[in-house]
């Protein structure tokens, strides 16, 4: 079993700060943009061959000299992504590749739970330390209708499978819709009260292939936000490699609740992270453009120093927020093609 991630502790001096002053010790790194499920928000249609091109995805060595690059630069955290990234052959020797950068702490995975059950405990073994799962729905028919796949006990049994893998804390997503799970959050707070899950609600967001869904479902998280502060729930302090959510905690609760709101005022300002898509692209933004090439740059170790500086002079051009409020959605098709 891995060392606690505050067991020696390695501190870097933060290299990679952008026009606006804001530091990035958080790295989202794709390593596919296969999913297996059809989430009516993302892949309704289920994945299409090729929507990257012809492009193969990030090899275990490229994988290795990234977490290299990032970790030298003072990155913290890394979050594995897709796609769904546990469908990889050799997703538990990604996890232990990542982990061989002490200066990284926490290594997560965002995941459907699919494989959960069968191998998180091979993961925590490789050096995983946090999970994040996609939960849309308590109800074993809605889950069904949101992703097209009937594995709604499957993804239940996982997350317990976590727990007793060892895992002390799990964060379970839910995309915020309308008239779908927007009237649910009594039955979420009552699974959480006495279980260690941080339930997390994001707004849906819209994308190039979204459009109609998002005018028909999006609804604020502020929302679900006056309904806990109504019930008591206090907002809690951010550390500086946490993702964007609000995370807000009440004493009878054993669980937590995380509220991801990026069409909220100033949003942007706290942005700590970066990403890095399947293809070796690094992206300043979800939101953004066809990012920057890093792969040319990955075919040996020799060539770490230009790997950094590429990385350094990309984060000169990022902007100072999305453009989601005028419905402006970059490249971004759906939220498996850079890794949600």
């Amino acid at each position: 079993m891995p060392a606690s991630p505050d067991i020696g502790k390695v501190f870097t001096v933060p290299q990679l700060i952008d026009a606006f002053a804001r530091k990035f010790y958080y790295l989202r790194l794709s390593i596919t943009d296969v999913c297996n499920f059809r989430c009516t928000y993302c892949l309704p249609d289920g994945y299409k061959p090729g929507a990257l091109g012809n492009k193969s995805f990030l090899s275990l060595d490229e994988i290795r000299r990234i977490s290299r690059a990032f970790a030298s630069l003072g990155t913290e955290k890394v979050r594995l992504t897709g796609g769904e990234p546990t469908l990889r052959r050799d997703f538990t020797d990604i996890i232990a590749a990542v982990r061989e950068n002490p200066e990284i702490r926490t290594l997560a995975v965002t995941t459907n739970g699919y494989r959960l059950a069968r191998d998180v405990a091979a993961w925590r073994d490789a050096g995983l330390t946090a999970i994040n799962v996609s939960v849309d729905s308590l109800d074993a028919r809605q889950f069904y209708a949101i992703t097209g796949e009937d594995k709604f006990t499957q993804v239940m049994a996982g997350i317990d499978a976590a727990f007793e893998a060892g895992f002390e804390k799990i964060k379970v997503n839910t995309v915020l819709m309308r008239g779908v799970n927007d009237t649910s959050l009594n039955s979420f707070l009552n699974w959480i009260k006495h279980r260690p899950i941080q339930m997390r609600f994001i707004e849906l967001m819209q994308t190039g292939e979204g459009g109609g869904l998002f005018q028909r479902h999006h609804v604020s998280g502020e929302v679900i936000r006056e309904q806990l502060l109504r019930q008591g729930w206090q907002l809690q302090a951010r550390a500086r490699s946490d993702g964007p959510a609000q995370v807000f905690s009440h004493p009878d609760y054993l669980g937590e609740v995380g509220l991801i709101m990026p069409y909220e005022k100033d949003f942007c300002a706290s942005c700590n992270r970066l990403r890095v898509s399947a293809i070796g692209n690094l992206h300043l933004c979800l939101f953004g453009e066809s990012g920057i090439p890093l792969r040319d740059l990955l075919a040996d170790d020799g060539q770490l120093d230009d790997l950094q500086m590429r990385i350094q002079g990309g984060l000169r051009g990022k902007r100072e927020t999305h453009f989601l409020h005028q419905g402006d959605s970059g490249i971004t098709q759906n939220l498996s093609f850079i890794g949600g």
